[in-house]
């Protein structure tokens, strides 16, 4: 059995015998049962009025002998013989809400499955839609054309599909193809990963599902393959799908948006690295967090895309999910609470999630840039690091910028939205809030006295530069001016003199809910690949892309399960020596994909799970992976591998050429899993330093935290486990 059947969801029938004469034989025992199994989904999130279906009869029935019926309308033609005993069958016209399919056979007990149908334009699981929300269609251009999409065709933003067929040529450019079908002179050949040699065409499908622009892409040449079916895939493809994820987060709501897939690395559904091996391409405008900051809705159109991807194509061997920066943000809580969307995953540029991996870090950023802009002490550079823990004096001031991303005003909102109706808290305050927290107001839920969304953000008895204090690399002075003057947050993300105070429920539904990520769902059984271009050199004018955050997921995975053998991490310079920091065109990230492949091919042949909940264990991940797949960082532009488990922080040649470097909330003594949204407060005890105060000194301090101080010893408010997976908002 597949991963793609195995962890899709797919929900077995049960069956029963009747209890009369015709169905259960006294003397034979029970008769057997079909089993009927959602290859496209699972069965209660079934989209758009159809579903990828398969029966399978016991070894003494034959497929000839049983009638299929849905709602009590016969489709038995609907399914074609598959494989012995088993029949694949593409249903449609299912009603929006439940369906009944049905095996009927006089040999066999009766087998039913209940198909749980929502529109395609959603929502299925995501909750409350947000809005406003504004079209993008005209904006969105074909590929290799300047053609865009045209008007949306209702408030959905839909539009009708279209299938688009591109070629590369032999200097490497994609170009429309000719109409008719005809073979340009200049069409370029290429071996799949399966070795067939074959013309690279590549069919593009084009259109709307929950609101984004989607597209699939994959090698099929129109000449020969007029009609594609599940029955009757792409003969180039090697069924296996790569599933891109694009970066951002700023600006990202409101929006259908305009682009497509990892635009960090090759841009838009063309992926040439993906595409000339055989493997399928899809993604859509909110899967890149640019355009929609928020995992839930994202895990949502992943849902629908693949749904209808393998209604269009059959059944994929597995699901590789792909992105930097923005793409891992998604892709580590998606694999964790979202099990089987992808089956493993390559991410770069790191970070574990949004809501604590990184706005705490970007927050803590702003409010550290905005003390030394403005402090009267005098602070040297390597004042500065040691008390924020960045690896130079401007990354505060570089990572500042990106902390707009809680600012209901003067933040980041796109350019589709009218000025006039922006927030505005004295001229507009019922205006729309171009910030992370009301972009995910669905899961945080409103503020009862504001009607805003409910804010998990908090820095309540943080002692900024404590480590720092004590290594003596700070002054007494300077670490009590820091912590008087450093400020926080109101409820609006503007700059307050007094610290930010987490909204209790938020806390609550950040951790209870996967806003930040656990590790201990379904990432412990999902095949991870850290990919890090590092570009953090000294010379580097503060990186937010920074390498601590590949060890914060790292050190979740190991709290939560005991082991991070799931994870590879792999780091080399820039891309090819430049300051990249997704290596387009990396021999060690494209070799990453070979190695994800082979580990997700093992690892299918290897196990004999099955069932919705099914999921490898770390035992099956660990001998399933490929021998040469180890921790490693390289040198030469990728041609050096020095394997060496990475370290946060420790004596070895990676971290020597590699060095991760810190963030303000783990020099104030937080841990290295950064996911300590706020913190469990202690008495103040001035037995905590390895200095001396004076008693004026100890009197201010107690005047800063009058309530305590962080004991980062023991979990934080409201920290636990998220509670099970797929959830419904």
């Amino acid at each position: 059995m597949t991963i793609s059947i195995r962890l899709t969801g797919s929900i077995v029938a049960i069956v029963a015998c009747m209890a009369v004469v015709a169905a259960c034989d006294q003397a034979k025992g029970p008769l057997p049962a079909a089993t009927i199994e959602v290859l496209s989904s699972r069965a209660d999130l079934v989209s758009g009025g159809d579903s990828l279906v398969a029966v399978t009869l016991p070894p003494s029935i034959a497929t000839a002998a049983v009638a299929i019926t849905l709602n009590d309308a016969d489709v038995t033609s609907a399914f074609k013989p598959s494989a012995p005993g088993k029949m694949l069958g593409l249903v449609t016209g299912l009603k929006i809400g439940d369906n009944a399919l049905k095996v009927k056979s006089t040999k066999l007990a009766a087998s039913e499955l209940v198909l749980k149908n929502h529109p395609i334009t959603g929502p299925v699981f995501s909750g409350t839609r947000e809005q406003p929300f504004y079209c993008t269609t005209d904006k969105f251009t074909v590929p290799a054309s300047t053609e865009t999409l045209g008007a949306p065709l209702d408030a959905d933003c839909s539009i009708t599909r279209r299938v688009d067929y591109v070629y590369r040529t032999n200097i490497g450019e994609f170009r429309p193809l000719p109409a008719g079908g005809a073979h340009p002179a200049d069409l370029a050949q290429t071996t799949t990963s399966e070795g067939k040699s074959v013309p690279y065409i590549v069919r593009v499908e084009t259109g709307t599902i929950d609101r984004a622009i989607f597209q699939t892409a994959v090698l099929s040449d129109p000449a020969s393959e007029s009609s594609l079916t599940p029955f009757s895939p792409p003969s180039a493809w090697n069924q296996r799908l790569v599933y891109t994820f694009g970066g951002g987060c700023t600006g990202g709501w409101y929006t259908q948006g305009a682009s497509i897939g990892d635009s960090v690395s090759e841009g838009g559904i063309l992926e040439d690295l993906m595409l000339r091996q055989g493997y399928a391409v899809a993604s859509s405008s909110l899967n890149v967090f640019g355009n929609n900051c928020n995992h839930v809705l994202a895990a949502e159109v992943v849902s629908m895309v693949k749904e209808h991807f393998v209604e269009t194509f059959g059944p994929t061997k597995f699901t590789i999910g792909w992105g930097c920066s923005g793409g891992s943000e998604q892709l580590h809580p998606i694999g964790d609470q979202f099990p089987g969307l992808v089956d493993g995953i390559i991410v770069g540029c790191s970070f574990p999630e949004v809501t604590a991996g990184m706005i705490t870090n970007l927050t803590d950023a702003g409010l550290f840039a905005r003390y030394l802009a403005n402090t009267k002490l005098p602070w040297a550079p390597e004042q500065q690091m040691a008390a924020s823990g960045y690896q130079n004096t401007t990354s505060p001031t570089v990572l500042a910028k990106f902390a707009t991303r809680v600012m209901a005003q003067g933040g980041e909102c796109d350019a589709v939205i009218p000025v006039e109706t922006q927030f505005d808290k004295g001229k507009n305050p019922t205006g729309v809030r171009c910030d992370v927290y009301d972009h995910n107001i669905n899961i945080f839920g409103h503020d009862p006295q504001t009607g805003a969304a409910r804010r998990p953000l908090d820095n309540i008895g943080v002692q900024y530069g404590l480590t720092a204090l004590n290594a003596d690399r700070i002054t007494k002075r300077q670490f009590i001016d820091l912590n008087q003057k450093i400020g926080g947050y109101d409820n609006d993300g503007a700059y307050s003199a007094s610290r930010t105070v987490g909204d209790a429920a938020a806390l609550q539904i950040a951790y209870q809910k996967g806003q930040v990520t656990y590790g201990g769902l379904g990432l412990k059984s999902t095949p991870i690949i850290d990919y890090r271009g590092y570009n953090e050199q000294p010379e580097t004018p503060g990186e937010v892309h920074a390498a601590v955050h590949s060890f914060s997921m790292r050190e979740r995975l190991r709290k939560a399960n005991g082991s991070f053998d799931n994870q590879v991490m792999l780091a080399e310079l820039g891309a090819n020596g430049t300051t990249g920091i997704w290596g387009k065109d990396s021999p060690v990230l494209e070799h990453a994909l070979t190695q994800m492949d082979q580990w997700l091919t093992k690892l299918s042949s290897e196990s004999s799970l099955a069932g919705e909940e099914a999921r490898p264990t770390l035992a099956q991940i660990t001998k399933s992976k490929p021998a040469d797949l180890v921790d490693a960082c390289f040198t030469d532009n990728g041609t050096v591998k020095i394997p060496e488990t990475q370290v946060y922080d420790g004596n070895t040649k990676c971290h020597q050429l590699y060095p991760a470097f810190s963030t303000p909330r783990m020099v104030a003594g937080g841990p290295l899993t950064n996911d300590v949204l706020k913190c469990q407060l202690r008495p103040f005890n001035e037995g905590d330093y390895k200095v001396t105060f004076s008693p004026a000194e100890l009197t201010e301090l107690k005047a800063i935290f009058p309530d305590g101080v962080c004991d980062f010893s023991v979990a934080g408010v409201g920290q636990a486990p998220t509670q099970g997976t797929w959830p419904s908002f």
